[in-house]
């Protein structure tokens, strides 16, 4: 807490938290890469369970969204945590922001455990007509923590104490 204490009295957190521009400036970068990036998202984890794109061979789907998947997240990390860093304390507080790092640490393992498992071997199953039950099941998860975190985030902004 003390490092929360000590972000929240720098002069960063202070602009943020004070600015009129900053904080809203930041929050539609947030919103507006969150839409981008659960756009690939969801194209690639409804591929994955077979439940759309049947047709297109996972590996190429892979490579034509993974730059604007990757981008999108790493914008979204950057303005997450310059919200963050506006009230790291308020933040912190709150049961949403707690379950949101958790769920976001998940989705991150659950990329981990698909690309040391099933996805190492995605040339041997990219064109088949069903996708192995492993795949189908890192999409799924995938699914439910990313409507999950976006659940959670909104319920950040609801808990949090007014300005």
């Amino acid at each position: 807490m003390s490092f929360l204490a000590w972000l929240h009295d720098t002069s960063f957190s202070v602009t943020m938290r004070d600015s009129i521009w900053a904080e809203p400036i930041v929050e539609t970068i947030h919103v507006l890469t969150l839409t981008v990036f659960l756009g690939f998202v969801l194209l690639l984890d409804l591929r994955l369970p077979d439940l759309a794109m049947r047709r297109r061979r996972v590996s190429e789907m892979f490579e034509q969204l993974n730059p604007g998947l990757f981008g999108g997240f790493a914008v979204m990390v950057v303005t997450g945590l310059l919200l963050f860093s506006g009230d790291p304390v308020a933040f912190f507080s709150t049961l949403f922001f707690k379950l949101k790092m958790i769920m976001l640490v998940v989705a991150g393992l659950n990329v981990l455990l698909f690309n040391f498992t099933v996805g190492r071997r995605l040339d041997e199953w990219d064109a088949a007509l069903r996708t192995p039950w492993g795949a189908k099941a890192a999409g799924i998860a995938s699914l439910v923590l990313w409507i999950a975190i976006v659940a959670a985030g909104r319920g950040i902004a609801y808990t949090l104490p007014p300005p």
